[in-house]
């Protein structure tokens, strides 16, 4: 399944590795939410409310499709599924299709509560260092801010950090996919 992705994403990806040899086990594929407008939620934001949220617009779930278009096409182990708990997170994760989705709150947006970022990031990190480097792959949906906080990376909505997990808490980024780009 994770080599589908990959070589889909060819383009857009920029690996240096030949995308023959990627290996599929210990690859997390750290993804920012599809497309959903604005910036923040709403001051009467309510965690597992979605109308008092910013959630997915027709585009972002279109987008959202998409990504598990490319994820279904790969061949490899099934992939575990983990989101954020925001309604944008979730409805993203389960338009992907490709497995049961565990809401995991180490994955949910400090943009707001920005005085818990080190602490969550820290448990985060903690989480990625157990993912077994020969384990199946692992998809995460969560926000830019935690996907920045994490690699440095600023991801657009729908694109995904290609991680190797590796034992440790900065697990190796391999690439990156955006939904928009060439299939």
């Amino acid at each position: 399944m994770v080599a589908a992705i990959l070589i889909a994403c060819t383009a857009s990806v920029g690996l240096a590795t030949p995308l023959g040899t990627v290996d599929p086990k210990g690859l997390i594929v750290l993804m920012r939410h599809a497309e959903a407008p604005g910036v923040g939620d709403p001051a009467n934001f309510q965690l597992g409310d979605c109308a008092t949220q910013r959630n997915l617009d027709a585009n972002g779930r279109e987008q959202a499709r998409r990504a598990g278009d490319r994820l279904r096409t790969m061949n490899g182990p099934p992939a575990a599924v983990y989101s954020s708990q925001w309604c944008r997170c979730l409805e993203t994760a389960r338009l992907l299709g490709v497995g049961p989705v565990q809401e995991l709150p180490l994955l949910n947006s400090f943009f707001d509560r920005r005085e818990g970022q080190a602490d969550q990031i820290a448990s985060l990190r903690r989480f990625l260092a157990g993912l077994p480097a020969d384990g199946a792959p692992v998809v995460l949906v969560t926000h830019q801010v935690v996907v920045t906080a994490l690699t440095g990376v600023f991801p657009a909505s729908g694109e995904a950090v290609l991680l190797r997990a590796n034992g440790t808490g900065e697990p190796a980024i391999e690439g990156r996919i955006a939904v928009d780009g060439p299939t």
